[in-house]
């Protein structure tokens, strides 16, 4: 499809929806988390470890995405482990390190939770010209990298530094 004329938003408008979506994101999360026996994070992580693929991640490249330290993913990757979302395998290059590896029927019953969404939000995607999902994209894209940004300030705590 070529896209479909939408009526003029303003930035207040576009936050507005931001806002709303990101309300209904966290209320989902948590509730597909309950569905799979896990909390949001250590969901989020597992999300993590399938992106990644076959480049497995270290528990530190985790503990960086999560933005959690080292100790805090220790106990995540024991709780995903014991769920039987992730083994840990032996770094071949480092052995005091580990790699985090997606048990594979995990990654099934994390998909078939997630499927019915996906396809919602792809055929919502139909209704936009490839010129609009470039913008979508890039949007998407550009907010996260400032939602990084802003974490890091918070995590750093420091008075001094507007957030």
């Amino acid at each position: 499809m070529h896209g479909t004329p939408r009526p003029p938003a303003t930035p207040a408008q576009a936050l507005s929806a931001m806002d709303h979506l990101i309300a209904a994101h966290l209320i989902g999360q948590q509730e597909l988390a309950r569905r799979l026996g896990l909390n949001v994070t250590d969901l989020t992580c597992f999300a993590f470890v399938l992106e990644a693929g076959d480049d497995l991640l270290t528990a530190g490249d985790l503990a960086a995405r999560a933005h959690v330290t080292t100790g805090a993913v220790t106990g995540i990757l024991n709780r995903l482990e014991r769920a039987g979302y992730v083994t840990r395998r032996p770094d071949p290059t480092d052995r005091r390190r580990v790699r985090v590896a997606a048990v594979p029927d995990a990654v099934t019953r994390v998909e078939a939770v997630y499927a019915g969404h996906y396809k919602r939000l792809t055929v919502l995607f139909s209704d936009y010209s490839p010129e609009e999902l470039a913008i979508i994209t890039d949007w998407f894209t550009r907010a996260t990298a400032l939602a990084h940004e802003y974490l890091e300030k918070l995590n750093r705590d420091d008075p001094t530094e507007e957030c």
